[in-house]
Formats: C-alpha cells, structure tokens, sequence
C-alpha cells in the first residue's frame, strides 16, 4: 500500500532551505519516492492554515517512506530543512 508523506512549512531562512531543496530529490528518488505537490499556490476552503508552503510525497509503502525519512543521506540535510523553517511532518497510509 502506497504511503504519502504531507509537510506544512513556512519557510523562515530562504538560502538556506533552497540548499536543502537542491540536495532533497535524490535522497527521495532513492527510495522510490516521489513530489506529487512541492509549494506552489493552494487555497484553504476549511478551517486556517498557520503554514505557507505545502509539500506532498508519494512512496511505495509506509516502509519505504519511513527508510527514506531515516535514512543517513537524508538526515545529512534534514538540519538544513528544521534550522530554516518550521513544519509539521507525517506520514499516512494510501488506501487499498
């Protein structure tokens, strides 16, 4: 079953989190990940949204979501992505 990683982030330190942006997709690719929304515009119809930025990966299974986010390449930049910005990151499970 396929899992889907959801960050909402607002982006405090710019250079710094575009250093982690230049750095992430291979890290994702290697676990057979993929961007389905990186940033871009979106609109809230419910509720408030305290972030600016929206990012969405898809994974083969929580498995291979979970390898990559502990994985040594990725936690090489994750500092890069946690000291320019804050976020709230999970992981949650397609349906079958």
């Amino acid at each position: 079953m396929k899992a889907y990683c959801i960050v909402y982030e607002t982006v405090d330190d710019l250079k710094a989190f575009d250093e982690y942006r230049s750095q992430v997709l291979p890290t994702i690719e290697a676990y057979g990940g993929k961007f389905l929304v990186r940033g871009g515009s979106f609109t809230v119809l419910e509720g408030e949204m305290s972030y600016q930025r929206i990012a969405m990966l898809e994974f083969p299974s929580r498995k291979a979501a979970q390898d990559w986010y502990h994985s040594p390449e990725y936690q090489r930049i994750l500092p890069l992505r946690t000291k320019s910005s804050r976020s709230q990151f999970v992981v949650a499970d397609g349906v079958a």
